[in-house]
């Protein structure tokens, strides 16, 4: 057994002592009551906090549990779970806080943090284009699935608490720049052991629902984790009383999602089971894997040709999503003059407006199919995105509108993407295919950023105009469109074994 190995089992036996020992510890009567009014006081009739309130009912007979699948309720409540805790770095490190932070005050003025910040993300593009599908193979013969994603999911909490060192001074900005690269790396290779995992916490007729409440639930914590940020640390006199002084009111924000990581993914860690690795399998080098892609990729071509056929659409109109993201803050400051905290605000209407979008995405998936949920849903980004431009003279009040009707389409597009990746993944190859589904992604993940670019650019040449980032919506649009037309080829029911 190698050192990270025994590490790794000395490290779960400790979670379930400590857990085992705590609940001893704490009368289980009131935590259990206390814990359900207060998800319904701060959940109401929200679906995903719904099942959260049941995974307390041990009467068997509640409406609102999650549905019956091969690991029980609670391992999938589990599964579901890591959503929520991951948040904090799609939210805060990587879109609202941590780069706006490297951008206005770490950066010198004069600085293209920017353009910084976009190279950072290109070299990391490139990284994960080239070790994804490798790592997913290897995930799969070792039967390391879940090792790797807590591995993951640890260094990410590293990376999280090392941010808090990032003072607000020009030196440290090649530092902030190295961890925020680093970090989305780390990210999206825990999301291809993720990923793979949900064949094995779903059955093939719920297997849509539990990704939509999955990605409902992380769009909840994401929620949350801005209204902590924003109340609790950086407004003002806020609830904590950070001091002001050499950005500790932001930075301190980082230690807290770091901390929220480690706590929401104990769960996953005690809940859900190893896969098996596979019999028999050789043992090879990484480079011996890097030979095999190749053949991978003709096998899968001739084993799933849909789900081929569908990473490449996905890689395009998933780039154009993440462009909506990345450049929704962007647009809403530049072109309709909302401030940062306003934009924090429409951040957290964003969370919820989304998690509701996913969540009924998900269940309609199980009905009428993923790929039908995806074209309704970039059909419906489509007409908001170019509504948006249409009706950006009208102010503000166009972008709560159309900003948010884009996030409604953006949840259920996301979670049903995934849920098609698993449910036609050939049997055995989940964690190979989610390589290849964030491959694909990477490999050309520079469209969003150079179709915004291009078009703010030549309507600037055009029109003479000196704020033209409006125009970039439609770089956005285009995106979105090629990436429809080329789903619309994709059998909506592609014939692939699926072991249940």
């Amino acid at each position: 057994m190698s050192l990270i190995d025994s590490s790794f089992t000395n490290y779960l036996k400790f979670v379930k002592y400590f857990s085992k020992n705590l609940s001893r510890a704490c009368s289980t009567s009131t935590t259990v009551i206390c814990s359900r009014r207060i998800f319904r006081l701060i959940g109401g009739n929200w679906p995903c906090l719904r099942y959260l309130v049941a995974m307390t009912n041990t009467s068997g007979n509640s409406k609102t549990r999650l549905p019956k699948t091969k690991l029980g309720q609670k391992g999938t409540f589990a599964w579901a779970l890591w959503d929520w805790a991951e948040q904090p770095y799609p939210t805060i490190m990587q879109t609202f806080i941590f780069p706006v932070y490297l951008a206005s005050a770490v950066a010198e003025a004069g600085t293209n943090a920017d353009a910084l910040l976009g190279i950072a993300t290109g070299i990391a593009g490139f990284v994960l284009a080239v070790i994804a599908p490798i790592l997913g193979r290897r995930s799969d013969i070792g039967g390391r699935r879940k090792f790797w994603l807590m591995t993951n999911t640890y260094v990410l909490v590293g990376i999280m608490i090392a941010s808090f060192f990032v003072e607000p001074k020009a030196e440290f900005l090649l530092f902030g720049l190295v961890l925020y690269g680093l970090g989305s790396i780390v990210q999206e290779t825990a999301f291809i052991n993720y990923y793979a995992m949900l064949r094995s916490v779903s059955s093939p007729t719920t297997i849509g629902r539990i990704s939509g409440y999955a990605w409902g639930l992380g769009y909840l914590g994401g929620i949350i984790l801005l209204a902590v940020a924003l109340f609790g640390f950086v407004l003002p006199g806020t609830v904590f009383g950070v001091p002001a002084t050499d950005g500790l009111e932001v930075r301190t924000v980082f230690l807290f999602c770091a901390v929220w990581t480690l706590v929401f993914s104990i769960p996953l860690l005690l809940r859900v089971p190893e896969i098996e690795g596979k019999k028999n399998a050789p043992k090879e080098s990484i480079f011996a894997s890097y030979g095999k892609l190749w053949e991978q990729l003709k096998s899968l071509y001739k084993q799933a040709p849909d789900t081929f056929k569908f990473l490449i659409s996905s890689a395009v109109y998933r780039d154009g999503l993440a462009g909506v993201f990345t450049f929704g803050a962007v647009l809403g400051s530049l072109a309709f003059g909302f401030t940062q905290t306003e934009i924090i605000i429409f951040g957290m209407a964003a969370n919820i407006v989304a998690g509701i979008g996913a969540v009924i995405g998900g269940r309609i998936d199980d009905v009428v199919g993923s790929r039908n949920v995806i074209a309704a849903s970039l059909i419906g980004l489509i007409i908001a995105g170019f509504g948006v431009f249409l009706f950006a003279d009208a102010g503000q009040i166009t972008y709560w509108i159309g900003g948010l009707a884009l996030c409604l389409f953006v949840g259920p597009a996301q979670a049903s993407s995934r849920t098609f990746v698993s449910r036609f993944a050939p049997e055995g190859r989940e964690g190979e295919v989610f390589g290849l589904y964030q491959t694909t992604g990477r490999a050309i993940s520079f469209l969003s950023g150079l179709f915004w670019a291009t078009a703010i650019t030549i309507a600037a040449v055009v029109t003479g105009e000196e704020n033209t980032t409006i125009y970039g919506v439609l770089g956005l649009m285009v995106i979105l469109v090629v990436g429809l037309a080329l789903l619309l080829r994709v059998n909506p029911n592609p014939k692939v074994s699926y072991s249940s």
